[in-house]
């Protein structure tokens, strides 16, 4: 792996504008579980959900229909508030006050990235560091849902205050995928990372990429791009690799 790593530092060094598009593999690694691993949340036993298909719990009309049932699993299972950024989002991090790294595109909602100090996040499945009634629109802090008492949490308009998460039956948020897409079409170098790219429309945006330089990152191998000539797949946990190419010095330096 020592000669990849050589070679994503190398494309590093050579690029001036790297957008990092990333999924739940990036936050697994600080103990965030991903949702369709074999021990994701999807795949946890729970006598409590265990009568609702997963992405039910996870949808509009679930919010909307059974409240309570959504706040329960949502308290139970997306609380990342003592959850701390891992070496890949630091060094993300350190990238980006290089000068090098000009966005994250992530697809997860556990604000990590801005965490470990990233500016400039596109979090194109929303956050659930945001909240806001569903109502009038007001916005909540980021831990008024985990810290309610109510079953269902509400504002003084009676709306419900919900997070600021896309659901399955929502559309994207369309400020999100703007700057993502148009990051992506303007970097010179791409690094795909934690992700099987399996996710749409969100993994079609990498297709916008036109530049010089394509790392992946991923545990498992991906086959998207591998035939582009300036790539380096490296098939290990992305904490270890961006740790080496980018916090740690090296005998190639």
């Amino acid at each position: 792996m020592d000669e990849k790593i050589k070679k994503l530092k190398e494309f590093i060094d050579k690029a001036d504008s790297i957008v990092f598009f990333g999924g739940a593999g990036v936050s697994t690694e600080s103990g965030v579980p991903d949702f369709r691993s074999k021990d994701g949340l999807y795949n946890q036993h729970d006598v409590r959900f265990d009568k609702y298909r997963p992405e039910y719990l996870l949808s509009h009309s679930c919010l909307v229909n059974e409240p309570e049932v959504f706040f329960e699993f949502y308290r139970q299972k997306l609380d990342t508030h003592d959850i701390e950024p891992n070496a890949a989002h630091k060094a993300l991090f350190e990238l980006e006050r290089r000068g090098k790294l000009t966005a994250v595109v992530t697809q997860n909602i556990d604000g990590l990235h801005q965490k470990a100090g990233s500016k400039v996040v596109y979090e194109i499945h929303g956050t659930t560091a945001r909240n806001y009634c569903s109502r009038c629109k007001k916005p909540y802090p980021e831990d008024y849902i985990f810290k309610s008492k109510e079953a269902v949490p509400r504002c003084a308009c009676g709306g419900i205050v919900r997070c600021d998460v896309t659901l399955y039956e929502e559309q994207l948020p369309e400020d999100a995928v703007e700057g993502a897409v148009s990051a992506i079409s303007r970097a010179d170098m791409l690094i795909i990372g934690g992700t099987s790219l399996t996710v749409y429309p969100a993994a079609s945006y990498i297709e916008y990429f036109r530049g010089r330089y394509l790392a992946i990152i991923n545990k498992t191998p991906l086959s998207f791009y591998s035939g582009k000539i300036n790539t380096v797949q490296i098939n290990a946990p992305i904490g270890e690799v961006l740790s080496r190419a980018v916090l740690q010095r090296s005998s190639y330096d």
